[in-house]
């Protein structure tokens, strides 16, 4: 058996207000953006917000555009846990898959998720770096549960990153949608796009076991 001797790390109290102060100002920032959207935003707002200067915003963040990066990859970083978490309740590769595509939606519903990340992101970060951090937020788990199922004989055999960018932008299609669409109407969108996306993928399941070869 083995013990770790090694003395736990004490934060000073510096470090600790510099942490407490860098999430203060995320805390604001969100829903800075959320509410006015980037260009309707500055670090004076934001450090007003919680009773800072504005140094106290630029000794964490360069400039708007890195405060919003941040802003931004905490939403995202929070949504793929929660997807993740979800499709890890199933052992059923199809059940899994399910569950994050229903948490999934859930999430693009959220007005603060919906409008940070899926409307003013491209504005802020510009189309190029969105799409780059789309992908590595969001495409690896749609391309692990794709895999999944086509190692359990529940999608045909077809390439792997084509299918999954495929379903990727397909799922990014209905986030901009529910991003998009007013409050009062965002369950009707949401059930819509589930009701589309499900069509598409009990297609490709029906075709999996269409091609499926009888066992001997």
């Amino acid at each position: 058996m083995s013990y770790g001797f090694g003395m736990p790390t004490v934060k000073s109290r510096r470090e600790q207000y510099s942490e407490e102060t860098r999430t203060a100002l995320l805390d604001a920032a969100t829903r800075r953006f959320a509410e006015h959207g980037f260009a309707g935003t500055s670090l004076e707002d934001v450090a007003s917000d919680i009773r800072a200067t504005r140094g106290a915003v630029y000794h964490h963040f360069a400039n708007k555009t890195a405060l919003f990066q941040a802003v931004f990859e905490r939403l995202e970083e929070d949504a793929v846990r929660q997807i993740a978490e979800a499709a890890d309740a199933h052992s059923d590769p199809w059940a899994a898959a399910l569950a994050a595509q229903e948490k999934f939606l859930d999430q693009c519903c959220d007005p603060v998720y919906g409008r940070v990340v899926w409307q003013q992101a491209p504005i802020a970060l510009g189309w190029e770096r969105w799409n780059e951090c789309e992908e590595k937020y969001g495409y690896g788990l749609v391309e692990e549960l794709v895999g999944e199922l086509m190692a359990a004989g529940g999608l045909p055999e077809m390439p792997l990153e084509a299918a999954s960018r495929v379903l990727f932008h397909v799922l990014g299609a209905a986030g901009m949608a529910l991003a998009a669409a007013p409050e009062a109407d965002k369950t009707r969108v949401r059930a819509e796009y589930g009701e589309v996306i499900g069509h598409i993928v009990a297609g490709l399941r029906l075709s999996a076991e269409g091609t499926a070869q009888p066992r001997r």
